[in-house]
C-alpha cells in the first residue's frame, strides 16, 4: 500500500509497535533513496504523529544529529515540508511547526469532506469483490482496535489503519491522479488532528469512527454512490467536532 501507512501488526504482535512509513535511524542505512527524501519522510512522520505542537520551534541541529545527516538534506526536507504546509520557515529566524486557526481547520475539513465524498461515490461504482474483501479485512482490524485498553495504542493504531482503510477506497476509484491529490490532503488532516493539543487524539471517539466506517462500507457493498458519498462526507466533517469535544477535557486539566 505505497503512500499509506502499513496495516497493524497481528497474531500476537504488540499494538504499541505498529509500523510507520519510514523508521527513524541513520540515513546511511537507507540506501537507494536520496538523503533529502529520507529526511523528508522521517521528519514528516514525526509531524503527523504529533511529535511537536503547533507553533513549536524546530531545531536544525537536533535533526542533523537524529538523522545522521548534514545541513543540506535536512534543509531540503524542511523546504518540502514548508511547501506542504506542515512547517513554516522564517528567514533569519528558523523553522517552526505550522499553526492554523480554528476557522482554517474547519474550512479545510469542509473541502476535504467534499473531495473524499466524491471519491467514495466513484468507488461505489467501480469497486470489485476483491476490493470489498480487502476493505472488510481492514475494517475488521479497526474493530479489533476498539478493544485495545491503551489510549496511546488506540490513537496511533487508528491513524495507521484509518489511512489504510481510506487508501483502499481510493484504489477502488481507479484514478492515480486523484489518489495522489488525496495523499497530501490526508497528510494535512493527520497533522491538524495530531497538533491540536489533544492527548491520544480520536482514541475516545474510536467506536463512533468505526461505526462511520461501517456505514461507508455498507454503501460500497450496495454499489450506492450517493450513499457512499454522503456517509463519507459526514465522517470527515465529524472530525472537527470530535477534536473540539476532546479538547474540552484536555483544556480543563
Amino acid at each position: 500500500m505505497d503512500g499509506y501507512a502499513r496495516p497493524m501488526a497481528r497474531d500476537g504482535e504488540s499494538q504499541s509497535r505498529l509500523p510507520t512509513k519510514v523508521p527513524t535511524g541513520n540515513l546511511a542505512a537507507r540506501r537507494g533513496m536520496r538523503l533529502g527524501s529520507v529526511a523528508y519522510e522521517q521528519i514528516k512522520e514525526q509531524l503527523l504523529e504529533g511529535r511537536w505542537a503547533a507553533g513549536e520551534r524546530l531545531s536544525l541541529e537536533t535533526f542533523k544529529a537524529q538523522l545522521g545527516a548534514s545541513k543540506q538534506p535536512v534543509m531540503e526536507a524542511l523546504r518540502r515540508l514548508d511547501a506542504d504546509g506542515l512547517v513554516e520557515i522564517i528567514p533569519q529566524v528558523g523553522c517552526r511547526v505550522a499553526a492554523y486557526d480554528q476557522q482554517e481547520v474547519a474550512d479545510f475539513f469542509t473541502l476535504f469532506a467534499a473531495f473524499e465524498g466524491a471519491i467514495a461515490g466513484v468507488a461505489a461504482v467501480r469497486r470489485t469483490e476483491e476490493d470489498l474483501s480487502a476493505l472488510r479485512e481492514m475494517h475488521g482490524r479497526i474493530g479489533d482496535l476498539t478493544k485495545e485498553p491503551s489510549a496511546d495504542a488506540r490513537a496511533h493504531g487508528y491513524r495507521v489503519l484509518n489511512r489504510a482503510f481510506h487508501g483502499l477506497i481510493h484504489r477502488m476509484a481507479r484514478s492515480n491522479l486523484v489518489e495522489e491529490m488525496s495523499l497530501r490532503m490526508w497528510d494535512l488532516s493527520d497533522f491538524l488532528i495530531n497538533t491540536a493539543g489533544v492527548p491520544q487524539p480520536l482514541s475516545s471517539a474510536l467506536d463512533a469512527r468505526h461505526s462511520d466506517h461501517e456505514a461507508i462500507y455498507r454503501a460500497l457493498i450496495a454499489g450506492d454512490g450517493a450513499a457512499a458519498r454522503s456517509e463519507m462526507e459526514q465522517h470527515i466533517l465529524g472530525t472537527v467536532q470530535v477534536i473540539r469535544d476532546e479538547m474540552r477535557p484536555a483544556a480543563a486539566q
